[in-house]
């Protein structure tokens, strides 16, 4: 089976585990620091705090921005869950605005033509999440100009994305928002195993992003309601949540960060081929804005089902029997059980669902060969002509 995806550990990486291993830190020690340093440098970002999922820095970037009962997030419907999810675990309402026909990505006209109407409504997002799908980054400089008309804030929603650049600067930058998340799972640009970070430039948030991650707890005299009692002395100053990550985490994860340029690089090689060799195929390939370089986590096509003899579901199952590990990348949100139980339904965002009527995510990874590519090509061939 050719996965969809998977991470390519070194030796290098290995070695960087190992010291840890041996060294007096497992948790709370030097690297995770040093991990934070990098990713913010590259970036061009102030700040960066490393947790143990970009479930969880989702999550904290939320209640560094106040979020809560009353309010509303609003979000891609073409994502993975979790960025609708930390919003209700904050306690606040969750929306949907649909996506670009071309891009995949939350679509600028449509989120201005539904944030017009709340505005009559007086149900106006508090923050918004924009899903760079892919690894491609959203038109975050229309966004960003809504939401300094409109009032809301913005949490990137960078999972895809790291490596990726948007008008010439790195993703994660936050020119155009408050936080920027990258993801670091195992199919992810970079892995470290499990894990996630928050990028930011105001040095509010970041400090009630650093007390969310670990328990609410400070040891900063400077954030405690009396002098400390001697040096063993911390003060609970918010509620917070174990969301901290490893050394050994943060170990492959910078180990791993040396070669993102890299990885995305190959990643664009595979894609430029895959672009070749489905040309003549009744396949729609993936469309790169001018703005954007994608970071290319995933590389998604759209089968032209009236082009082609069998289903939509018939090509994946025949695709997966023929040993081609395609995914679909993703079920829309708002028809989860769990949203439909808020009114959601099929037809309220017309774009996300036919996108998920046709999508299907074709393996792409760094180690992935261009023989390996070559045979996902011949079999997507065999299936649609079937």
């Amino acid at each position: 089976m050719i996965p969809y995806g998977r991470q390519d550990v070194t030796e290098a990486d290995i070695a960087a585990v190992v010291e840890v291993l041996r060294s007096d830190f497992l948790t709370q020690g030097p690297v995770v620091p040093r991990f934070e340093r990098a990713l913010a440098d590259y970036c061009g970002a102030r700040h960066a705090l490393a947790v143990n999922s970009a479930t969880s820095a989702l999550h904290i970037a939320c209640m560094a921005l106040g979020l809560g009962p009353g309010d509303w997030l609003w979000t891609s419907p073409i994502t993975f869950v979790a960025s609708a999810n930390c919003g209700r675990y904050c306690g606040a309402s969750v929306d949907f605005v649909d996506i670009d026909a071309r891009t995949y990505t939350m679509c600028p006209r449509a989120l201005e033509q539904k944030l017009v109407e709340a505005e009559r409504e007086g149900r106006l997002p508090k923050v918004v999440v924009p899903v760079h799908l892919c690894g491609q980054s959203c038109d975050m400089r229309a966004i960003h100009a809504l939401g300094q008309k409109f009032g809301f804030r913005i949490i990137e929603d960078a999972s895809h994305a790291v490596g990726g650049k948007y008008l010439g600067e790195p993703v994660g930058s936050c020119r155009f928002s408050d936080v920027a998340v990258f993801s670091f799972h195992p199919v992810k640009i970079i892995t470290s195993a499990e894990g996630g970070m928050a990028l930011t430039n105001d040095d509010e948030l970041a400090r009630r992003m650093d007390l969310h991650r670990s328990h609410g707890i400070t040891r900063d005299p400077s954030l405690m309601t009396h002098k400390p009692d001697g040096g063993w002395y911390y003060q609970q100053v918010a509620l917070g949540f174990n969301y901290r990550l490893t050394e050994i985490q943060a170990a492959l994860g910078l180990s791993q960060a040396q070669r993102i340029d890299e990885y995305v690089a190959r990643r664009h090689q595979l894609a430029h081929r895959y672009d070749q060799l489905l040309a003549s195929l009744p396949v729609t390939t993936p469309w790169q804005h001018l703005d954007a370089y994608s970071g290319l986590h995933l590389y998604v096509i759209r089968l032209q089902l009236k082009a082609i003899r069998g289903s939509h579901k018939q090509v994946f199952d025949a695709l997966r029997a023929d040993g081609i590990g395609v995914n679909l990348h993703y079920i829309p949100v708002h028809t989860q059980p769990y949203y439909r139980a808020f009114g959601f339904s099929e037809g309220d965002f017309p774009e996300s669902e036919q996108y998920y009527a046709e999508a299907l995510s074709l393996p792409m990874y760094p180690t992935m060969t261009d023989a390996q590519l070559e045979r996902v090509v011949e079999r997507i061939s065999k299936a649609v002509s079937s």
